[in-house]
């Protein structure tokens, strides 16, 4: 299963893409504004938004790309690796909607 993870804090990214790795899932982390963010999270299986630590103009570009592209987005306040846990455990037995 492929994750891209939009927004999170910096010192973080290596723990995502471990806790990602437990569950056997590829990841991308983009914790900052990219130039080409849109074209940079190709077609993942899931979508992981956390919004606190995020931009404005991030969040719109998750949201957008997940709803035109029918990606499953899971969206939470906190950027902590037990909220990943959490959302991976959930979507692992599909209680996320695509998107």
């Amino acid at each position: 299963m492929s994750i891209v993870i939009i927004g999170g804090h910096d010192r973080m990214i290596c723990q995502y893409k471990d806790i990602c790795k437990e569950y056997g899932c590829k990841a991308k982390v983009y914790t900052q504004a990219e130039r080409n963010l849109e074209g940079m999270i190709g077609s993942p299986d899931l979508i992981v938004l956390f919004t606190n630590p995020v931009s404005h103009k991030m969040a719109i570009i998750a949201r957008k790309k997940a709803g035109l592209c029918g990606i499953a987005l899971a969206q939470s306040h906190s950027g902590s690796g037990s909220a990943l846990r959490s959302i991976l455990n959930a979507n692992l037995k599909g209680e996320y909607v695509r998107g």
